[in-house]
């Protein structure tokens, strides 16, 4: 007979295995995740907007209009909306290209002017270093200390070209004259990466992952309800294929209230951002309406970095500080007005998720899926979310996703004090 700790081992071993087992596999998907996201990313986007754009679908079926219609329609929909945005801000980044010269030059004296205002800092800075013993000495006021020089200093590190030259021998008396010689020297500098070049190469793959998600929505739409009739037969039981059914039929709900409800907020999010920056004569307030109307699909992360870029433009913009502070201000208060009463007033209690779970489920598709990962975060976690509360024994996963209050813990039942008669107390004399 084995001892009782010996039995204990034998059953934490299974488990240690199972957790074993589990870890590899989340490492091999998420390393699988971040290899093939230039596929993975159009195949999620365009089932994604399958979802949403099916109860479009059925509802043309029912004017006896056929899928590829509908398909057709949503497709060419979609590439028009696109042209439209791109249309918008094509103005005022043209004419931010044509006044880049001055730009440059106005950020060059921006920063001059900011860089002045720390020079006491400096001084500051210089004088505890030589009190420390760190310093070779005090410089003149208002000279800083060079800087390294850098390979970028030089101004022959980035020459590119041909030097051809002749050689010609001084002639030695009683001697033959030597021919002359030629000299060719080749000067070719590495190439230096900027962000417009990099823009550039990732343009193409950018377009080709668009294509590939139009041509693989118009294919899901055309074929009607061809995914939802596999999934459902791939179950064996009657009440699973029902219970796979509706869980599709909640997603496609789900997904298009949200999505629906958060576009619309966000189209009126960008009117109010772009009036306000027209109020504090920003540059190109249409832009900064579209950038807001984008980047309110990110949450949390996308607020942040409007409130951000409107503050850096504003203190490159304006000669103060008082005004970027104020812009920055302004911005920060239509989104959290945005974020914190009109979202939550018109999205139903049932989209609403674990703030914190959004958070690093945002940061974790980031990482993985860069600026789309971020987009489809939270799509995915409303799928995960309406899965799980149709999955048996995932209903606790869903109620760590879910953002409502948990139910109030009941106390248990205190078992009644026992009578004196029954024996349980003993009485003194």
């Amino acid at each position: 007979m084995f001892p009782l700790s010996d039995h204990r081992e034998r059953q934490s071993l299974p488990r240690v295995a199972n957790w074993a087992v589990i870890g590899i596999f989340l490492l091999l998907m998420f390393s699988f995740f971040a290899q093939a996201r230039a596929f993975l990313m159009p195949v999620t986007l365009a089932i994604l907007l399958f979802f949403v754009f099916s109860p479009f679908r059925r509802f043309m079926e029912r004017l006896h209009i056929a899928p590829v219609i509908s398909a057709t329609i949503v497709s060419l929909g979609l590439v028009v909306l696109v042209s439209v945005i791109g249309f918008i801000v094509s103005g005022p980044i043209n004419r931010l290209i044509d006044n880049s010269s001055l730009i440059e030059y106005r950020l060059e004296q921006r920063f001059d002017d900011i860089r002045s205002n720390f020079k006491g800092l400096e001084r500051a800075a210089a004088k505890i270093d030589e009190l420390t013993g760190g310093g070779g000495g005090t410089l003149p006021e208002g000279q800083s200390t060079p800087a390294a020089p850098t390979p970028n200093d030089d101004p022959t590190s980035n020459v590119t070209g041909t030097v051809t030259g002749t050689v010609t021998s001084v002639p030695t008396p009683g001697a033959p004259q030597p021919p002359d010689q030629h000299i060719q020297v080749e000067v070719n500098s590495a190439p230096q990466s900027s962000a417009l070049t990099g823009a550039m190469e990732l343009g193409p793959a950018f377009i080709g992952q668009i294509i590939f998600t139009l041509f693989m929505l118009f294919f899901l739409i055309s074929s009607g309800d061809l995914l939802y009739l596999k999934i459902v037969q791939s179950f064996d039981r009657m009440s699973e294929k029902r219970a796979a059914y509706l869980a599709l039929r909640e997603i496609e709900q789900r997904l298009g209230d949200y999505l629906g409800a958060i576009t619309l907020i966000n189209a009126c999010l960008g009117i109010a951002i772009g009036l306000a920056m027209w109020a504090w004569d920003m540059p190109s307030p249409m832009l900064f309406g579209v950038s807001a109307f984008l980047l309110n699909y990110i949450p949390y992360l996308g607020p942040v970095t409007g409130v951000i870029i409107a503050s850096l433009v504003g203190i490159f913009v304006f000669d103060d500080f008082f005004t970027p502070l104020m812009v920055g201000v302004t911005y920060l208060t239509i989104t959290s007005i945005e974020g914190q009463l009109i979202t939550p007033y018109f999205v139903s209690r049932k989209l609403q998720l674990n703030t914190v779970v959004v958070f690093l489920t945002v940061a974790l598709w980031a990482w993985l899926w860069s600026v789309l990962g971020m987009i489809v975060a939270v799509p995915l976690l409303v799928v995960m979310r309406v899965l799980a509360d149709h999955i048996p024994g995932l209903e606790k996963f869903g109620n760590f996703l879910a953002g409502e209050d948990p139910p109030q813990l009941e106390a248990e039942d205190e078992e009644p004090p026992p009578s004196p008669s029954s024996g349980a107390f003993v009485s003194k004399g």
